[in-house]
């Protein structure tokens, strides 16, 4: 199976560096171009009083900028909108992009952000089962000429979502989270992807794969049908190593991140085309 590469790039720079990142990227011939979805930065990203752009927007503005990479959020926190206002963002951007949307979306979790401007947040067992249901609502919408779908968060009734978009049967959808019983389980039946953040290491993720091939078994389905992929750091040799034993366990998309901590990002774009796109190509 051939290995993708894809690039994580967050909306902190200005607007005119991030259209010039975007194109970098997509000449250098990276497979995917991801962003994230937050209202402000994460401790994880910064300051969060520093400046970050909406990222359907701008995955908007990279679906016009760009024309071979394919584009999404990784993830998408489906908290932040009503499943029918995602259906139509991703419906237009793959319009946009001609057809080269991936559907990222995950349960959502950033209270401190979402609670300063008063946006409720469920408990963690909610979020995952809203996720569950937000996946039937994306594909009612994205497929049937009259959606229906009754749910304990959501309701369709004859519910119109036109034009379909690009891709059939829809825009693959890509979940992210490491969730046991709700979140893998919904991977399984949902998505095309899977997507891991790498934040608790190899082993808890090998053990989040084992979890994502039972949740498969039981409802019939080959495992390997569906994408796995996880951000990794890189730094030279142990992250190619690294990227070598996710493989071993399934792995075939690897996400690097660039643009933090004040780094450029073009000449980062460069360098990872040089250095680290061959390697991690002749892992397939």
């Amino acid at each position: 199976m051939p290995i993708t590469v894809g690039i994580h790039y967050e909306t902190f720079d200005p607007i005119a560096k991030q259209r010039q990142v975007w194109r970098a990227v997509d000449e250098a011939g990276f497979d995917q171009l991801w962003n994230s979805d937050h209202l402000s930065k994460t401790p994880s990203s910064g300051d969060p009083t520093g400046p970050i752009l909406e990222a359907w927007a701008a995955l908007a503005a990279q679906a016009a900028e760009t024309r071979r990479v394919r584009i999404g959020v990784l993830v998408t926190g489906n908290i932040h909108r009503h499943p029918a206002w995602l259906a139509k963002l991703g419906t237009t951007v793959d319009h946009i992009s001609q057809g080269r949307l991936e559907m990222g979306i995950g349960a959502g979790w950033n209270a401190d952000a979402l609670g300063r401007v008063g946006i409720a947040v469920p408990d963690a067992p909610a979020r995952a089962r809203m996720l569950d249901e937000a996946c039937r609502v994306l594909v009612a919408l994205w497929t049937q000429d009259r959606a229906n779908y009754k749910g304990r968060f959501y309701e369709l009734k004859d519910a119109i979502h036109e034009p379909k978009p690009v891709q059939k049967p829809h825009p693959p959808i890509v979940i992210g989270g490491r969730g046991p019983k709700v979140t893998t389980r919904a991977a399984a039946r949902h998505a095309q992807g899977w997507n891991t953040s790498g934040g608790r290491g190899y082993e808890a993720d090998a053990e989040a794969v084992k979890i994502l091939d039972e949740h498969c078994a039981k409802i019939g389905r080959d495992p390997k049908t569906l994408r796995r992929s996880v951000n990794l750091g890189w730094n030279g040799g142990e992250g190619l190593e690294l990227a070598k034993r996710y493989r071993d366990i399934g792995f075939t998309e690897f996400v690097i991140a660039i643009g933090n901590d004040g780094a450029d990002a073009l000449r980062e774009v460069d360098l990872l085309e040089r250095e680290m796109l061959p390697k991690l190509r002749a892992l397939a």
